[in-house]
């Protein structure tokens, strides 16, 4: 999102820094990176493929790696756009992309591309330009703060309870959540929450309140856009997939990262997948595997502590924001959704459903986004459909997507059933700094000329 969009979530909001010290049990002790050359830039590295996506029985939501020759030919052109992106040299303080991206592809469900450049951290608070002996160099298995794109997540939670009859797309909000009651807010929908036709603004003010009900209250209980009237217009709102979130956490009865686990993850054998990742990251794969974002906030260097404010206020866990996962374990997201909502024989929602979910839902509506004026409505139920401004030359009527403002970003093309994870550190460590869309999109006009 935008630099003003940013400002209306909230900045600078106090909190303890964040620390590569590991709490609770740990998921990954973390294995070995990828073999990297050493460039004008810093470490880059020279990307892997699998010979068949998530082949690997052990972690059947991850790459396992192989020879850089058993990729796809474009795989080099993919990785050269990634490297136009990083600082212009090794002590550049300045940048205009990111200091490092991992990007995979996969096309009818097997691996074409998985190539890791630059660095996952590359500053200290301040920012300050880190000695090259303490930075942290990008690993095809490095793992990101997803930002917005948590939303895909949140949706499909809330999609699943759809399926066992427990949520009504049509149904007010106020069925789930009484408390959402409001002027104009009695004909906000479940489906408007995913659609971001609810008229609810982009973001919640959480601020001065003392304790998580307070903060959860303000959002729950935020009042529409002036003059906004439910369903008939498209306003990016962070506020409709907090309010989701609740609505999954209050029909399953499980906070939102436990229903994440329970009924996602874990079925699909994402182990690098989560909010808060310091809780389930050892030690070692903490220092080696977090991709750093914000370094000059009040907050400090964040590296496995959400970027965005809000989502921090709140825990760390928010259907807006907050999950963290590698370029791996996003692609499965992708590839469920392409399959129809299956994946390695595990059945996550039903057929119907993602057709419902990958469908334009907002035909016809105008669009209000002054920081994007090339964006349309077109939106499924979670998902963002058919937008050049990051698509590309993939870009159609059936592509499908999500982008986050940390950097990173999911893209289907149904129609060449292809996957891209486009994973990037722009926001590290000022992201005023930088545009990560130029990149997205020319990554995807790569694909679009490679993949037929």
């Amino acid at each position: 999102m935008p630099v003003a969009r940013r400002t209306l979530l909230g900045a600078g909001l106090a909190a303890a820094t964040a620390t590569l010290a590991g709490c609770g049990a740990t998921r990954d002790a973390g294995s070995a990176p990828a073999t990297t050359s050493t460039g004008a830039a810093g470490p880059t590295g020279t990307g892997r493929a699998t010979e068949a996506f998530g082949a690997n029985p052990a972690r059947p939501g991850t790459s396992p790696t192989a020879d850089a020759g058993d990729q796809a030919p474009y795989s080099a052109e993919v990785t050269a756009v990634l490297r136009r992106g990083l600082p212009s040299t090794a002590q550049s303080v300045r940048h205009t992309g990111y200091p490092g991206a991992v990007a995979l592809v996969t096309v009818d469900g097997r691996t074409t591309v998985h190539t890791a450049v630059g660095e996952a951290l590359r500053y200290g608070a301040g920012p300050s330009l880190l000695a090259a002996g303490k930075r942290v160099a990008m690993r095809p298995d490095s793992i990101f703060d997803l930002a917005s794109v948590t939303k895909v997540y949140t949706a499909i939670l809330l999609l699943q309870q759809v399926d066992k009859g427990r949520v009504r797309l049509d149904a007010p909000v106020t069925d789930y959540l009484p408390e959402f009651g409001g002027a104009g807010k009695d004909a906000v929908t479940v489906a408007m929450l995913l659609a971001h036709t609810s008229g609810l603004p982009v973001g919640a003010k959480v601020t001065g309140l003392s304790s998580d009900s307070a903060r959860w209250s303000a959002v729950v209980t935020t009042p529409l856009v002036t003059g906004a009237t439910p369903g008939t217009t498209f306003r990016y709102s962070s506020v409709g997939l907090m309010v989701a979130g609740k609505i999954v956490e209050k029909v399953t009865g499980l906070r939102l990262d436990r229903a994440l686990r329970t009924n996602l993850t874990e079925p699909l054998g994402l182990r690098d997948t989560g909010f808060n990742p310091k809780t389930w990251l050892s030690p070692a794969a903490q220092a080696s595997r977090l991709v750093a974002t914000d370094a000059r906030s009040s907050r400090g260097l964040l590296r496995g502590t959400v970027h965005d404010d809000v989502a921090n206020h709140l825990g760390g866990v928010a259907g807006h924001a907050g999950v963290f996962a590698s370029a791996a374990d996003l692609a499965v997201i992708g590839q469920l959704l392409l399959n129809g909502g299956s994946y390695r024989g595990r059945r996550i929602l039903a057929e119907a459903t993602v057709r419902r979910m990958l469908g334009n839902v907002n035909a016809g509506k105008p669009a209000i986004d002054p920081e994007r004026p090339r964006r349309t409505s077109a939106h499924g139920l979670g998902v963002v459909l058919d937008q050049p401004w990051f698509m590309g030359r993939l870009s159609s009527a059936r592509a499908f997507g999500h982008t986050g403002f940390a950097g990173p970003s999911l893209l289907v093309d149904p129609r060449r059933k292809l996957v891209l994870a486009l994973l990037t550190n722009r926001a590290h460590p000022n992201w005023s700094w930088a545009d990560p869309d130029p990149t997205r999109v020319a990554v995807a006009n790569v694909l679009a000329r490679a993949v037929d």
